[in-house]
């Protein structure tokens, strides 16, 4: 059956995670500007938006799950706000395995970092801190986790628990298979890394290195740069994004805060918005305080082009994991034989081909698949196309 991707979000005490996972859900947990306000991992549904195709057939959708709103389908991925985030978590401080635990089932990770400088390494109120400091933090913290791990398998490794066939690479991918690695892949990365086969050789400096690589390519991260709405946040922003030791992170500017404001705006029919527009139109009677409030929220949605929110979590499914939106077809082209129309639209990993499509629908229709229809040029796919984004698919199966 279809993959359900889980987004993590992770980010010390009070950097605004509750309020960024509200704001992405709408869904309540509690805020607070204390630790461990988020004892457990919450859940919710969030969404991420893919153009629908039904307008391009003359249609209107009528979707199973999400919605869709003028052509824009919203369509519901899983947000894990995972909590426990404090120095020393790798080593079981705090909430530390339960941390490491809920952080493990998550596909990828949007680290919600105060970019305001106003929030220290506890999450203590402060001023001045370096953001450069939490997003090391994060990275540290999970790099000593994984260079655990891998330091296990290098263990069983040399303790003559392997036969002479086996290779460090098969042993490692054992010991790391919860992290959804392979042999390939640890193959690969300790080519990367240039650190050799064996062990025996490799000093404490390689060892963090291939930790830190099977980390990258195992859990990757966007930050999410809250309270982009402050003077102090988007000096640091400036500063960061321009910094060549940055390079590497995809940094999405946000203000939760925003997002949630307008979202509760629009639940009370005060101001028409879509979450991840770059304006909204004030409809309901609103103090002079309010709309003062509102103005200052579409001056940011001016600069930014949006709150951010909708962004940091495209960024992470579309961008960074490469996840594929693809609409499934019906005998008529697009509706269904209960005459519903794109009832569905599909996430699925990069480099799907069509089998892997009909595999995604159900099982029996991956085991009957004979080929595909594209229903926009009514031409037939063999089992090897490779799926791209916002395709329309029938699958022709003998089940």
């Amino acid at each position: 059956m279809s993959k359900s991707y889980r987004i993590g979000l992770v980010g010390k005490p009070s950097v605004g995670k509750s309020s960024f996972f509200n704001a992405a859900t709408m869904n309540d947990v509690p805020e607070g500007a204390y630790p461990f306000t988020t004892i457990d991992p919450s859940v919710g549904e969030a969404y991420v938006r893919v153009e629908c195709a039904a307008p391009e057939f003359d249609e209107e959708c009528t979707p199973n799950v999400g919605y869709c709103d003028h052509g824009t389908r919203f369509v519901p991925t899983k947000l894990v706000d995972v909590a426990g985030l404090i120095p020393g978590a790798h080593e079981g401080a705090g909430l530390g395995n339960q941390f490491l635990t809920d952080l493990n089932e998550t596909d990828v990770l949007v680290h919600v970092v105060d970019f305001s400088g106003k929030t220290d390494l506890e999450g203590e109120a402060t001023d001045g801190h370096d953001p450069r400091d939490d997003i090391a933090f994060l990275e540290e913290e999970l790099d000593q986790w994984y260079l655990g791990i891998l330091e296990k398998g290098i263990e069983r490794y040399e303790s003559g628990y392997t036969t002479e066939d086996d290779k460090i690479e098969e042993e490692l991918a054992e010991q790391m298979s919860a992290f959804k690695t392979n042999e390939d892949e640890i193959k690969l990365l300790i080519r990367r890394t240039d650190v050799g086969f064996d062990p025996s050789e490799w000093d404490d400096e390689d060892r963090l290195e291939l930790a830190r690589e099977i980390r990258k390519e195992t859990k990757p991260m966007v930050i999410a740069a809250n309270k982009m709405d402050t003077p102090e946040a988007q000096e640091n922003y400036e500063e960061i994004t321009t910094d060549p030791d940055y390079e590497h992170l995809t940094i999405v500017p946000c203000s939760a805060h925003a997002e949630k404001a307008l979202k509760s705006a629009d639940k009370a029919g005060v101001v028409d918005y879509r979450p991840g527009d770059d304006d909204f139109e004030i409809v309901g009677d609103v103090s002079d305080e309010q709309e003062q409030g509102l103005e200052q929220i579409r001056e940011f949605l001016g600069e930014y082009g949006a709150t951010g929110v909708q962004a940091a979590l495209e960024t992470a499914l579309f961008d960074v994991l490469g996840v594929v939106p693809v609409f499934p077809g019906g005998a008529n082209g697009l509706g269904n034989e209960r005459g519903e129309v794109l009832p569905d639209c599909y996430l699925i990993p990069p480099n799907s081909t069509a089998e892997d499509f009909a595999y995604s629908l159900h099982s029996d229709i991956g085991d009957g698949f004979l080929h595909a229809i594209d229903c926009r040029s009514n031409r037939q796919l063999g089992k090897d196309y490779e799926v791209e984004a916002r395709d329309v698919i029938e699958v022709i199966t003998t089940n």
